[in-house]
């Protein structure tokens, strides 16, 4: 609900999707395009990593953000290792924000 809120403070023109494990949320995003995926590290089932590393074979190009407050070292590297970026908790506009314009430019980038 907290990336929720902020998304919707800082990109009210975005359409967000949410999905209630990993599961859902591939099911989902092979159904209807997503451009952006922001992604809890805990959730049901399986990891937010491994959902990552899922849409990443899916969609090489996709800005992803894992978003924890499990700091460690570990997987900070491995979401690097998957060219997705690491998010702390507790989420921040700022932190958000600075995903979100990265996230921007790579998709114009992507498009041009």
């Amino acid at each position: 609900m907290v990336v929720a809120k902020a998304l919707g403070r800082l990109r009210p023109d975005w359409l967000l999707m949410e999905a209630t494990d990993a599961d859902d949320a591939l099911a989902r995003v092979k159904e209807q395009a997503v451009h952006v995926a922001l992604i809890d590290f805990n959730m049901p089932g399986t990891d937010g990593l491994s959902l990552a590393a899922d849409l990443r074979k899916l969609w090489p190009a996709m800005p992803i953000a894992i978003i924890s407050a499990n700091v460690q070292d570990e997987i900070i590297a491995r979401a690097r290792a998957l060219d997705a970026t690491f998010v702390p908790k507790p989420l921040t506009d700022d932190a958000l924000g600075s995903f979100l314009s990265g996230a921007t430019l790579r998709l114009r980038r992507g498009a041009a």
